[in-house]
């Protein structure tokens, strides 16, 4: 007997969060992705994360801030019980303000390193301060797959949906490395978005998305400012899937993933 294909990873997207540069929310984004206003750049602004107690908001840095102010934008109209949510965190690397810090740290007479800025510098960072701040003990993975993280942490969240039938955060995040390693590792601005994963409809769901790995070039923006936004951060990849939610259209969207490999996305209002 003939194997049947397998059934392809879905899930419903219940609510969403977007910070970057000239998108200060996930409203704000859908009149721009829409098509309804302009897009226009400006520096993205974080806010400190009210939700950790005072010393750890103290200590965080600006790429924790980031992937943290996403992550509760699309938990700020729920009753999930948030503390029991399992959590992707994606992002092609770690704080780069601070790995550059530490760099100009080792290369310098004195190469003694804070050990705060050393726990802040690791990959699962915001991972760890998402923990402390909702005192959650689920589940929660921090991966990294370079310009391919989004799609990467799309993967893995629809998959622990697929095994837990629970929701699931996914938060994909990035920001840009000082000189001399911006030169290296151009990461054009700090960009982050949220999604929240159900695996059947519910209050607020606003689609069904359905993913399968394809061989075929990946979705670009017409405008040209959001289009070098896309490009030039990783964590932005995933704006033609965003397009696609703020239109509330049906279609399919392909998104980068690895060289020769790409997601694509069925999405159905």
């Amino acid at each position: 007997m003939a194997e049947s294909a397998p059934s392809r990873l879905k899930a419903y997207v219940r609510a969403i969060g977007v910070l970057g540069p000239g998108l200060r929310d996930w409203p704000s984004a859908v009149a721009v992705l829409a098509g309804r206003e302009p897009y226009t750049p400006a520096p993205t602004e974080a806010p400190p994360p009210v939700t950790l107690p005072p010393a750890e908001r103290r200590r965080v840095g600006a790429t924790v801030r980031l992937a943290l102010s996403a992550a509760q934008q699309a938990l700020a109209a729920t009753d999930l019980d948030v503390a029991q949510l399992a959590t992707v965190f994606a992002a092609s690397g770690g704080d780069g303000a601070i790995c550059h810090e530490f760099c100009a740290t080792l290369a310098s007479s004195d190469r003694q390193i804070s050990p705060t800025r050393f726990h802040n510098s690791v990959h699962n960072a915001a991972s760890g301060y998402w923990s402390i701040a909702m005192r959650s003990t689920a589940p929660s993975t921090a991966l990294s797959a370079y310009d391919g993280s989004f799609a990467a942490g799309l993967l893995e969240a629809l998959a622990q949906l697929t095994v837990r039938t629970a929701p699931v955060l996914l938060v994909s995040y990035d920001s840009a490395y000082p000189e001399p390693l911006h030169a290296k590792r151009p990461i054009a601005a700090a960009f982050a978005c949220a999604l929240l994963l159900a695996p059947r409809p519910e209050t607020g769901t606003c689609a069904r998305i359905e993913a399968a790995l394809v061989q075929a070039p990946g979705d670009t923006l017409e405008d040209e400012p959001l289009e070098s936004l896309r490009r030039g951060v990783p964590a932005a990849r995933g704006l033609p899937l965003l397009r696609q939610l703020a239109r509330g259209e049906r279609g399919r969207v392909v998104i980068d993933y690895l060289p020769g490999l790409q997601l694509a996305l069925e999405v159905v209002p």
